[in-house]
C-alpha cells in the first residue's frame, strides 16, 4: 500500500528549486484540526453499522473486461466495482477512533441496524432511533457507517528487459459516515470521504499466480482501510510534514545547522539573528529570515513564524524582480524560484495560523494540552 503525501510533494519541490542550494530537510509534526468540531461535553460515542446487507460484495468486472489477468497485458482502465463490508468498516472505524483517545468512551455496534431490510436502501436514522441507541448504549451521540463502495483498476505490464510481469491493482474507497445527536431531527453532518491504496507484484506468471493477493483479501483489507479514512474528519490529528533550512553562506549558517542537528534550536537562532543583522546582502537575509521562520514554527510561535517568512518573501520579491514582470500569466517558475519558495512557505504558515482557533476549541476538552 502506498500513497503520495505532502512530504513527497515537498521533496519534489526542493529538488526542483533547491538543486543549486544547500538545503537541509527538517521533519515537523503538528496538530491539524478535524473538519468537524464536537462540543467538549460530547465525551461518549457509539460507532454503529447503519447499512443494509449488500446482495453481492464481490468485485464486478465490466462485461467487456477479460477475466484472465494476463490478457490485460499493456492495458489500462480495467475497472471493477464492489460494496464494502460495512461490519468490517464499522469495526475498523471504532478501533481507529478509540486508539486516538479523544473521546472518553467508544462503543461499537457492528450488527446491521438495517439487517431486516428486504431491499438494500440508504436511510438515515430517525431522531427516535438515535435517542433509543443513545439510551441503550449509554453514549452522548452516534457516528454511523452508512455506505461503502470500492472502485478498482487493474493493469498488467510485461517488462521485456527482465522477462517478467508487473501486476498492479489500485483501489479507491468511498465510505459515507453520518453523525447524529439525540437533540436534532436530522444528521448533524455527512462525511463522504475517499482515499486510495494499491497492491503490486513483479515476477513470472507462476510467481505472480502464487503470490497475488486474492479478491477476498483485497475486499477485507480495503474495508479495514476504508474505516480509517473518515477519522481525520472527526478528530484532530498529528500531521507529518517537512521544512527546509539553508545551511551555507557563512560560518554562522554552517554552525547553526550543526546546532539544529543536535536539537539546540535556541543556539541556532542566535547565530541566524546575528547573521541577519550583520549583512546587507538581500539573498543572505532572505535565507536567514526563512531559517528564523522555521525556528519559530518549531517553537509553535506561528505568528512570529509568519512575520519572518513574510520578511523572506519580501526580500525574495526584490531578488527575483517580481515587480518587473509584466505578464504574470506566463511566468516560468524557474525565473522566480526564491519568491515562489518563500511564498509557498508563507501560505503553509498562514494555514496553520488560521487553524489555531479551531484547534484550541477542539482540544479544549484536554485543557488545550496538545
Amino acid at each position: 500500500m502506498a500513497k503520495l503525501d505532502s512530504l513527497a510533494v515537498a521533496c519534489m519541490f526542493v529538488l526542483f528549486f533547491g538543486s543549486c542550494q544547500s538545503l537541509e530537510q527538517i521533519p515537523i509534526e503538528y496538530v491539524h484540526p478535524a473538519e468537524i468540531s464536537f462540543p467538549p461535553e460530547l465525551r461518549k460515542v457509539a460507532i454503529v453499522n447503519n447499512c443494509s446487507t449488500p446482495p453481492d460484495s464481490a468485485l464486478i468486472l465490466a462485461a467487456s473486461a477479460p477475466r484472465s489477468i494476463f490478457k490485460l497485458i499493456q492495458m489500462k482502465g480495467i475497472s471493477a466495482y464492489a460494496n464494502g463490508d460495512p461490519r468490517i468498516v464499522t469495526e475498523s472505524l471504532a478501533a481507529e477512533i478509540a486508539s486516538q483517545n479523544y473521546f472518553e468512551t467508544v462503543v461499537i455496534c457492528d450488527s446491521a441496524l438495517r439487517a431486516n431490510d428486504k431491499i438494500p436502501r440508504e436511510s438515515t436514522l430517525s431522531q427516535e432511533e438515535v435517542r433509543t441507541l443513545v439510551s441503550n448504549l449509554g453514549v452522548d451521540f452516534i457516528i454511523a457507517v452508512e455506505g461503502v463502495q470500492f472502485i478498482t483498476g487493474r493493469s498488467v505490464y510485461y517488462l521485456d528487459d527482465y522477462n517478467t510481469y508487473e501486476v498492479a491493482i489500485d483501489l479507491k474507497a468511498f465510505p459515507t459516515i453520518r453523525t447524529y445527536l439525540p437533540t436534532l431531527k436530522n444528521p448533524m453532518n455527512t462525511i463522504t470521504a475517499t482515499d486510495s491504496i494499491y497492491w503490486e507484484e513483479v515476477g513470472t506468471k507462476e510467481q505472480i499466480n502464487a503470490r497475488m493477493i486474492s479478491e477476498e483479501q483485497i475486499l477485507k483489507e480495503a474495508a479495514e482501510f476504508a474505516g480509517t479514512i473518515p477519522v481525520k474528519y472527526l478528530i484532530p490529528y498529528w500531521k507529518k510534514d517537512a521544512r527546509f533550512i539553508y545551511t551555507n553562506g557563512s560560518i554562522q549558517m554552517r554552525d547553526a545547522s550543526v546546532y539544529v542537528r543536535e536539537g539546540s534550536w535556541d543556539d541556532a537562532y542566535k547565530l541566524w539573528l546575528e547573521a541577519f543583522n550583520g549583512t546587507k546582502r538581500k539573498k543572505k537575509k532572505m535565507k536567514v529570515a526563512t531559517n528564523i521562520a522555521v525556528y519559530y514554527e518549531m517553537k509553535d510561535s506561528i505568528a512570529k513564524a509568519v512575520e519572518w517568512a513574510t520578511i523572506a518573501q519580501n526580500l525574495a520579491k526584490k531578488i527575483d524582480k517580481v515587480d518587473q514582470i509584466k505578464d504574470s500569466t506566463n511566468v516560468n517558475l524557474r525565473d522566480i524560484p526564491n519568491f515562489y519558495q518563500t511564498s509557498f512557505y508563507v501560505t503553509e504558515l498562514n494555514k496553520r495560523y488560521d487553524s489555531l482557533t479551531k484547534i484550541k476549541m477542539q482540544m479544549s476538552r484536554f485543557n488545550d494540552v496538545f
